[in-house]
């Protein structure tokens, strides 16, 4: 997901306050970078459950971000009190937390359908998540994202760990950077394919550094007809590595919720620090979970996907989003 920040520089004297409160807070960053490196060298790989996000604590521990998309979607994003009374977010009674498109209302041509975006109260500077989907949406006109992001992008980082739209064949994994940082392929072991390398925004170019996925199960009606799976990404000094894993190919450390990544099989996308500072560029990151339609990316390649009419006229139509729904069995960061 893309959006646009403006700086403004007040005086030299604030300039100067905010060069060494950032100062600071690059020193932290760094040492908790160190602290891991240092760690890895000595091969104590242990991974500690910090924060386990199921079914109401999506509702009480993320903020739900209301009114227009940033990214220009035919949404109205709700507020939390207005998503749970329109049953756009809820827990059914298994556990799995649903978040919603507004699938019973029809919309003028040219208007915006009530959706949810959540993002975490807590701000994370690297380490083990681990995602559980039973099901994400799927659609023409629909673009869904399981994501990261830092302040003032794209100085702070974006991690795009699930992101599609309308009927796409499979999964897209992509970072957003400030300059300085792009995606090296050399002796990076990955199952995924190299879709663009060069990871800053320039010139306003947010196409950021890619991988597809070979695997048809990793996205939309593939992965929902076989209840979802896992998305795990580990964040660390060394780079970012994402992995997915079908439901019946999910490893057993991770169902015990003893994860141990040395012993998955190869990532499907890897970010090496070799080619891009990891304290620099990723920090202060909030999770995040939403549902936009048409926008930046689906309205201009809506036609292309082979989907009917236009975007505008798939939004009047509630029946188009019977299947955009997240059903959320958990997330999971580990330290």
């Amino acid at each position: 997901m893309h959006m646009i920040t403006t700086f403004i520089v007040l005086s030299l004297a604030l300039g100067s306050l905010a060069g060494n409160v950032q100062e600071r807070a690059f020193s932290t960053r760094r040492r908790h970078h160190q602290r891991v490196a240092r760690a890895q060298n000595n091969n104590t790989r242990i991974f500690k459950l910090e924060d386990m996000y199921q079914g109401d604590s999506f509702l009480n521990d993320w903020d739900f971000m209301q009114g227009a998309d940033p990214t220009r979607g035919s949404v109205n994003y709700q507020s939390k009190d207005d998503a749970v009374n329109k049953h756009l977010a809820y827990v059914q009674s298994d556990g799995t937390t649903v978040l919603a498109v507004d699938d019973s209302s029809w919309v003028p041509e040219g208007g915006n359908r009530d959706s949810v975006r959540i993002s975490t109260k807590k701000k994370y500077n690297g380490g083990l998540f681990i995602a559980d989907f039973y099901a994400m949406p799927h659609g023409c006109s629909v673009w869904p994202a399981y994501w990261s992001v830092g302040p003032n992008w794209p100085n702070g980082g974006e991690i795009d760990i699930l992101e599609g739209v309308h009927e796409q064949p499979a999964n897209q994994y992509t970072v957003h950077t400030g300059p300085g940082c792009t995606l090296t392929t050399a002796n990076v072991p990955v199952t995924g394919r190299v879709a663009s390398t060069q990871c800053a925004t320039i010139n306003g170019d947010n196409t950021g550094c890619a991988f597809v996925d070979p695997d048809s199960r990793s996205y939309g009606k593939g992965f929902n007809l076989i209840a979802g799976g896992v998305f795990a990404h580990l964040w660390d000094s060394t780079g970012i590595k994402i992995w997915h894993f079908p439901r019946t190919e999910i490893p057993e450390d991770i169902i015990a919720k003893n994860p141990d990544p040395s012993k998955w099989k190869d990532p499907v996308a890897y970010w090496s620090a070799s080619s891009c500072d990891m304290a620099s560029h990723f920090y202060e990151q909030s999770l995040v979970l939403d549902t936009t339609l048409c926008g930046d990316w689906g309205k201009p390649t809506y036609q292309g996907a082979g989907c009917p009419g236009t975007c505008a006229q798939a939004v009047m139509d509630p029946a188009n989003y019977a299947f955009a729904k997240w059903k959320i069995n958990y997330i999971a960061v580990y330290q």
